[in-house]
């Protein structure tokens, strides 16, 4: 996290973890909604108020899917909680030899049960060839389908034209968070300034989440898009596919027969 708040003073550990969710313009209730931690403890989480949590393994977890939520490098946020805390690093566990210690009395005690066990269960040479009989081997089991089944596989997702990708450019009008997804995978995480650009490239879905929807322009292989939303609006999960780009594409206006755009 960017430790460094206006004026150039450095910012809390708390106060780092309220930048970042204020920038996605995401609510505490959100969170606690999300994650199901109260909502009292995520307040004192942001002031720094460490006292009122729980403490040990569940204010880790609390810091970690508070984290997880907003998109950030939920290990290196979890470090930077126990650093600012003074808490100490978890423990590692210990190698499973030191784990277990063995009485010489007990290894004893083992051996001769094995030992007796394997007298128990001896035979004479020619009883056990004599006896001995080979399992049978199992047969493979077959799937069978009765007559008039039908086993259909699942609808294979519509191919983008001509193998032609998703090329989405954005620019930002005002400065403006957002999390792109290129085909499943994290591609953008960060806040866009004013002015600032850029361009990401899918076979078949991007999906994005924006902090203030009206401050983002966007255009999809070079067509504009409408407005995403108002300015200030958070706008989560917009699915862009070959089959959702006609309704998000910003229509052309209608010519009317003298000449005019209607």
């Amino acid at each position: 996290m960017d430790g460094r708040e206006g004026g150039g003073a450095m910012a809390s550990f708390g106060g780092n973890l309220r930048r970042e969710r204020e920038l996605r313009g995401v609510s505490l209730r959100e969170i606690a909604d999300s994650t199901k931690i109260s909502f009292r403890f995520l307040e004192a989480l942001e002031h720094d108020r460490v006292e009122i949590l729980p403490g040990g393994l569940f204010s880790r977890a609390f810091v970690r899917q508070y984290a997880e939520f907003l998109g950030l490098d939920a290990e290196r946020v979890v470090s930077e909680f126990l650093l600012a805390h003074g808490q100490p690093q978890p423990e590692r566990e210990p190698p499973a030899a030191r784990r277990f210690s063995v009485s010489p009395g007990a290894v004893f005690f083992a051996a001769v049960a094995v030992v007796a066990v394997v007298l128990a269960f001896r035979r004479p040479e020619g009883e056990s060839r004599g006896r001995s009989v080979a399992e049978p081997t199992p047969s493979p089991a077959v799937a069978v389908v009765l007559p008039g089944d039908r086993v259909y596989p699942p609808p294979a997702p519509a191919p983008s034209p001509a193998g032609e990708s998703l090329i989405l450019t954005m620019t930002a009008q005002q400065s403006c968070w957002v999390l792109a997804r290129a085909d499943g995978e994290t591609v953008i995480n960060r806040v866009l300034e004013e002015g600032e650009s850029e361009t990401l490239e899918a076979n078949g879905e991007i999906v994005l989440s924006v902090g203030n929807a009206g401050g983002l322009a966007i255009r999809v292989n070079d067509q504009p898009t409408a407005p995403l939303g108002r300015s200030g609006e958070v706008r989560r999960n917009i699915v862009i596919t070959w089959q959702s780009l006609p309704s998000l594409v910003e229509p052309e206006p209608s010519v009317t027969p003298d000449g005019h755009s209607g």
